[in-house]
């Protein structure tokens, strides 16, 4: 069995690179519905939230139109702005054939939507966390070629062993990223701007530690995959994290094999702190 769970090869359907087709024209009314009713709450709640390059990703690709985007009709507009598309896959897939897609400008997102009872959480992605949250961000030139490279540097984290640091990589920035701006801090992260609870919550409570960008510090950091986050990570631009990602990681990763995991709330005398926050939030939950 692989480090992922994967172990019998895509399932029935599936091509070997574990894409299937969409199948645009199968959606129900009532599936479309749930994506509009999505669309117009989380965007009615972003302006001024999200930062700029993903409210003009998402004016790009036009995604509200009739419902559920066809991905035959925004990988035209994608493909011209940054030589991104977008394949459909059954779920999710192993390490090895994510990162291939993204190394070679794919991005893998789920086809089916989550139930009207389900708007507010759902476990696994689903496509309007993959397409909403993910693809507007892949129009912009820079933030899409930091994806290609991630992938990139997917592929030889594998082949060291290091993946639970890469991941924090992902996480912390793809997923839950906040941006720097001169109006200040801005979502750019797909599970913040797709959750209207998170979009909230990463911006405005006062329990989250806001800390400033650093590669090998996000590298050594847990997180939650089931609750709020206890810290986001500002970059000061898209191209600093881009910049951050071409370099050689080995030396860090060397590095990171003898340097143990800093606890999730800890704030380090070395760290740029932007909300030093109350864990209020967190506290609270653990008391429970």
């Amino acid at each position: 069995m692989s480090a992922d769970g994967f172990t019998n090869g895509p399932p029935p359907g599936a091509r070997a690179d574990w894409t299937i087709d969409q199948n645009w024209a199968g959606y129900s009314d009532a599936e479309h519905q749930v994506w509009i009713t999505l669309y117009e709450r989380q965007t009615a709640l972003l302006e001024g939230r999200a930062c700029a390059p993903f409210l003009q990703g998402l004016e790009a690709l036009d995604l509200h139109r009739s419902g559920i985007p066809d991905f035959a009709r925004i990988n035209v507009e994608l493909n011209r702005l940054t030589g991104w598309s977008v394949v459909a896959v059954p779920g999710l897939v192993p390490d090895e054939v994510f990162f291939d897609h993204l190394a070679n400008r794919r991005f893998p997102a789920g086809q089916f939507i989550r139930q009207p009872e389900e708007l507010d959480y759902l476990q696994e992605p689903d496509i309007f966390h993959d397409v909403f949250g993910h693809v507007p961000m892949l129009t912009d030139p820079v933030f899409a070629d930091y994806m290609a490279a991630y992938g990139r540097g997917g592929q030889r984290a594998m082949q060291r062993g290091q993946l639970a640091n890469l991941a924090r990589l992902y996480w912390y920035t793809v997923e839950f990223g906040l941006l720097q701006t001169p109006e200040g801090a801005r979502i750019y992260g797909a599970g913040i701007v797709s959750s209207r609870a998170e979009s909230i919550f990463a911006l405005d409570d006062p329990s989250p530690n806001r800390l400033a960008f650093d590669l090998e510090r996000v590298m050594r950091t847990p997180y939650r995959i089931d609750d709020f986050q206890q810290v986001y990570f500002v970059i000061p631009s898209l191209q600093a994290l881009l910049d951050a990602t071409l370099q050689d990681f080995a030396p860090i990763y060397d590095r990171l094999e003898q340097a143990s995991d800093i606890p999730i709330a800890a704030i380090l005398p070395s760290d740029g702190v932007i909300t030093r926050g109350t864990q209020a939030y967190a506290t609270a939950k653990a008391a429970q």
